[in-house]
């Protein structure tokens, strides 16, 4: 699968720039960066995310050129009524009561509000009363203190942090539609390339959709303040063209794979408070606190984006989360050097 750009590379360890990941790429983008950052706003790759676009522009353009022309007329009167040597400070005629005066500058701002509301209005229309086609794909996204759980209730299975999507072509349209939950506090679910913020609230059901029209990585983040660690709630979207995206759900539909090599490091996992926290199926573990671990080793990021996953961060995961995500709610287990190698050993196993 072909992956969009990233704006730097994912560290061994915690650093600050991940608080600032996603402006920081659009910023970049606006000062004259890479346009086709996973990040940027600028360009998009969704219907969603093309009539913010679209919208965004057009405001820009109109404001702009109000903008052009107060300025005008700012600088010719500043010129042509400066103050001269041979000014004999008299007050210049006033003109009161001008009826084409008053007229533009009501009627104008006027219609200019009324073009500006009707163009706003069509978008918010187009977005969210969008026709669902056959076919389309159905994702129930929650939001925790400080992951996101997909549950691909079409398929009968759950990820964690990165929500794999099918590309959507002329010839097959497939768009995504999200049901956006919480499980806890305010979150915002925000991808610039794909759609516009949503948020999630408790106890309410909030609804997006997207249709990438490019397979790639496209980056997002929790875009709602909504804890400690919010500024590393960080979202990965993979688009795949149809016969990857299929084959990724009938591995994830699998049960976790039984390696006997690795079975000390599964009692390990299976006698501590792990599995009331996650579910491995196939096991004796089925947690809903935390993230699905069946198929742990096919995501490429742990902690939601922030390390790469790999078997030194996972063991210094699951040392000492707080070492690596502090106010993270997960719990260091305090496992012996003996238990963190064994356990680890296999949660590599989990593809």
């Amino acid at each position: 699968m072909r992956r969009g750009r990233k704006c730097g590379v994912l560290p061994n360890r915690r650093l600050a720039w991940q608080a600032a990941a996603i402006l920081g790429c659009t910023a970049a983008t606006a000062l004259g960066g890479d346009p086709a950052s996973p990040t940027s706003m600028f360009a998009p790759e969704s219907t969603p995310a093309h009539s913010i676009y679209d919208i965004s522009i057009f405001v820009l353009e109109i404001s702009g050129a109000i903008f052009v022309v107060v300025a005008a007329l700012l600088v010719y009167a500043v010129v042509k009524f400066r103050q001269r040597r041979n000014d004999d400070d008299t007050e210049p005629a006033q003109v009161y009561g001008s009826n084409q005066i008053e007229l533009a500058w009501t009627v104008i701002p006027v219609l200019i509000v009324v073009v500006l509301f009707l163009s706003t209005a069509q978008v918010i229309h187009r977005v969210q009363d969008a026709r669902r086609p056959p076919g389309a794909l159905d994702v129930t996204v929650v939001g925790h203190q400080f992951w996101w759980e997909y549950r691909y209730t079409q398929f009968g299975f759950e990820a964690a942090n990165e929500l794999h999507v099918p590309v959507s072509t002329e010839s097959e349209r497939a768009p995504t539609f999200l049901t956006l939950l919480s499980a806890d506090t305010d979150h915002s679910f925000w991808v610039p390339r794909l759609a516009g913020k949503t948020d999630l609230i408790p106890n309410r059901t909030n609804k997006t959709w997207i249709n990438p029209q490019q397979t790639g990585l496209y980056l997002g983040q929790c875009a709602q303040y909504c804890g400690t660690e919010h500024a590393q709630m960080l979202l990965r979207v993979y688009v795949q063209p149809r016969a990857e995206f299929d084959r990724w759900v009938r591995e994830q539909q699998q049960p976790a794979i039984l390696e006997p090599s690795v079975a000390e490091g599964r009692r390990v996992f299976d006698t501590t408070a792990c599995i009331n926290c996650h579910t491995v199926r196939g096991t004796v573990a089925n947690g809903r606190f935390g993230p699905d671990l069946t198929h742990l080793m096919s995501r490429e990021t742990l902690a939601a984006g922030i390390i790469a996953n790999n078997a030194a961060n996972l063991r210094e995961w699951i040392r000492n989360p707080d070492a690596v995500k502090p106010g993270s709610l997960m719990p260091a287990m305090n496992l012996s050097d003996a238990e963190l190698d064994q356990v680890t050993a296999y949660l590599l196993t989990l593809h």
